[in-house]
């Protein structure tokens, strides 16, 4: 294998470490499953890449990580401190006003900064960029010192209107950067230069939270890389689905939150449109969640930010994912009101489900999939363990699930698999039909290394159109990571209304913005086709408080955007009318922000190598059959391997179909077929 154009995605969950080989000079591909290390990512991400044969021979690592995500969940970041303008200490916990329980009269939120490491400064930028009281760089360093003295390790600078005009924070952030002992200060203009005063804050305070995390986990990951003798270069996945170098990663790591999430949309979309659908519901479930999004013809979903955890709000362009807390390693129990739950708590990778057999004693949906027989317990995933305790698994549903609710042990086994798919179901509802999606026109795309073990009752619930399981589904994230393209998002306040529009401003602002974006894509180090830059408007009619993205159809020609307020305001009405399918006529227009996105295209992926080959045969398919549970009781079913099957076979359930990194169960009254790219079409049969 030639170093020259090998390329490795790796995806590190909750449970497992999935990775995606691409040589690209061979027209080859490896993958691998191993379990994660919990508390020591490096040495899981080590291990999946000996699996694949080893780092030396490896151009390129494209890594899509939970750290930063996870950090902001369990609160697991250092103690930070925030220098702010006079009067403006208090903006992370007033946030909009919001509540964790809408009805009542109390409730909690704990800021990532605590009051008393939250100090002020006096300084003050009008709403119109002008300085009204200039910086003491002395105060700000004095400030500081008291946020050492109180132990932080990383410090945030947020100033009152800092988006328009960044000039006192930039002296600021020199003083500081002149006696602050490490790399971690964040300037709130750097991470986002927006009008919103809480949405910066808690966006650059966060950024503030993950710096010491993220830089200590890209540290530890790049050593171990180095000992491996790895030759190349390491990048991460974005929020947004492109991918960015270690360096920005450490400089912005908010922008790392939903990484992995990303890359499995970035994959799912790309599987999808070779096999030539558009609308499409992605279905992500790992060893601790479930992710969806909604892809409607072909577009990804961006949204301007989102809320990790209540009262964390990240802006940064994000894909648009809904998560809950329902994945293979998610704990079953009985509440005090003798309801079952599945979920949120996850038993991880470390101890996993019982049976590993690694010392849980709380059952699992991966337990309750064991005991019904969808999953063989002599192939379990990963590769290290050689077989999964059935036995333990159904001792643990009978005890904590079976006993509570009256219920026989395989009763209590179905029941858990019942209120996971419910819950699953749920988030697609969420993403769909309350959307004014109709899920007969959308097909699922199940993965994950659960992800094909709930297909056929999601569409069943949901009333989707079909499925369509990638030929890799529990790389899938993996995959996406391979795929992305690199990606730069840039914000600016414009706040100007549209009636007498100064075109030749607007034209200058856009070209230095695309230039800025574009000078980062070209200075990551990876090779790209072509650098696409796209523009997008934050509009609204004067008098509102939310905005709409207003996509620009403009390119430059001749040193110009060809931009106009005719222009601008078309494309605003038909946004507006795409969202609320009426228009406000007489009411004047505002433009609040100029979004710009530098996008550097990498090859496209040719998924013909995935298709079965001319060896490919229903008999070398067929493994045999056993006993496996369906809603009515046990039917014997029949066993494929999956990477077998050729092309246009078909297998109606109920069928298992197994495969190294995942199991897809058919359930009776559904057929699958094998398309020509290795895919599996599974719908109802009618």
């Amino acid at each position: 294998m030639s170093r020259r154009g090998v390329i490795v995605g790796v995806d590190v969950g909750g449970t497992f470490t999935d990775l995606f080989l691409l040589d690209l000079s061979a027209g080859r591909f490896l993958t691998a499953k191993v379990p994660s290390r919990r508390g020591d990512e490096a040495q899981g991400f080590v291990n999946g890449l000996n699996a694949l044969g080893g780092a030396a021979e490896i151009a390129t690592i494209v890594h899509g990580t939970t750290v930063g995500t996870n950090t902001l969940l369990e609160r697991r970041g250092p103690k930070i401190g925030v220098i702010t303008t006079s009067g403006f200490r208090d903006v992370l916990e007033m946030r909009r006003r919001d509540r964790r329980r809408t009805w009542g009269l109390w409730g909690d939120f704990i800021p990532i900064a605590d009051r008393d490491m939250r100090v002020e400064v006096n300084e003050r930028t009008l709403a119109d960029g002008r300085v009204r009281v200039p910086i003491d760089p002395a105060e700000v360093q004095t400030a500081a010192a008291h946020l050492l003295d109180k132990g932080a390790v990383s410090v945030a600078l947020i100033f009152i209107n800092a988006y328009a005009n960044a000039a006192n924070e930039r002296q600021a952030v020199a003083a500081l950067r002149a006696m602050w002992p490490n790399e971690f200060v964040t300037a709130s203009h750097e991470v986002l230069s927006e009008i919103r005063e809480f949405e910066r804050s808690s966006t650059a305070a966060i950024n503030a939270y993950l710096q010491p995390v993220v830089a200590s986990y890209l540290g530890k990951l790049e050593a171990a890389l180095t000992s491996q003798r790895f030759p190349g270069q390491l990048h991460i996945v974005q929020s947004n689905g492109g991918i960015m170098s270690t360096a920005i990663a450490r400089r912005l790591p908010a922008r790392t939150a939903l990484s992995g999430p990303a890359a499995g949309v970035v994959a799912g979309v790309a599987i999808a449109k070779a096999s030539g659908f558009d609308d499409l519901i992605t279905c992500d479930l790992g060893g601790t969640s479930f992710d969806v999004s909604v892809i409607s013809g072909g577009k990804v979903s961006v949204a301007a930010q989102t809320t990790i955890d209540f009262g964390l709000v990240i802006r940064t362009p994000m894909i648009e994912i809904t998560t809950i807390g329902a994945g293979g390693g998610s704990i079953a129990s009985v509440d005090r009101g003798g309801l079952l739950q599945v979920g949120p708590e996850s038993a991880g990778s470390v101890p996993g489900p019982v049976c590993y057999g690694q010392g849980n004693s709380h059952p699992t949906l991966t337990d309750a999939q064991v005991v019904l027989g969808r999953i063989n317990p002599a192939r379990p995933l990963g590769g290290e363990l050689k077989s999964l305790d059935v036995d333990a698994a159904e001792l643990a549903i009978a005890k904590h699930i079976g006993e509570p609710l009256g219920l026989d042990t395989t009763a209590a086994a179905a029941a858990i698999v019942k209120v996971a798919d419910a819950r699953m179901a749920g988030a697609i509802r969420l993403v769909s039909i309350e959307r004014g999606h109709d899920p007969a026109r959308f097909v699922a795309i199940p993965f994950g290394g659960g992800g094909a073990l709930h297909v056929c009752a999601l569409i069943r619930q949901i009333g989707l159109k079909n499925a369509l399981v990638p030929r890799f589904p529990g790389i899938t994230s993996a995959l996406g990571c391979v795929l992305a393209d690199l990606r730069h998002d840039l914000v600016q306040t414009l706040n100007v209304v549209l009636d007498g529009l100064d075109d030749a401003g607007i034209e200058r602002r856009m070209r230095a913005a695309g230039e800025q974006a574009s000078s980062v894509i070209s200075g990551a180090g990876i090779a790209v086709e072509r650098i696409d830059v796209q523009y997008e408007l934050d509009m609204h009619y004067v008098g509102q408080t939310h905005t709409i993205p207003v996509p620009l159809p403009v390119v430059m020609r001749d040193g110009s955007f060809g931009m106009s307020e005719a222009l601008v305001q078309s494309a605003f009405e038909a946004a507006y009318l795409g969202s609320f399918s009426r228009l406000l006529p007489g009411l004047a227009m505002r433009i609040v922000s100029l979004r710009v996105a530098a996008i550097g295209r990498r090859p496209a992926f040719d998924f013909s190598v995935f298709a079965p080959g001319p060896a490919a045969s229903l008999d070398k398919a067929e493994i045999g059959s056993r006993q496996v549970w369906f809603d009515g009781g046990w039917r014997d079913t029949a066993v494929w391997s999956r990477l077998e099957l050729p092309v246009g076979a078909t297998v109606s359930g109920p069928a298992i179909l197994e495969q190294p990194d995942a199991t897809t169960v058919i359930e009776p009254g559904f057929a699958a077929r094998i398309d020509r790219l290795g895919n599996l079409i599974v719908e109802p049969v009618r």
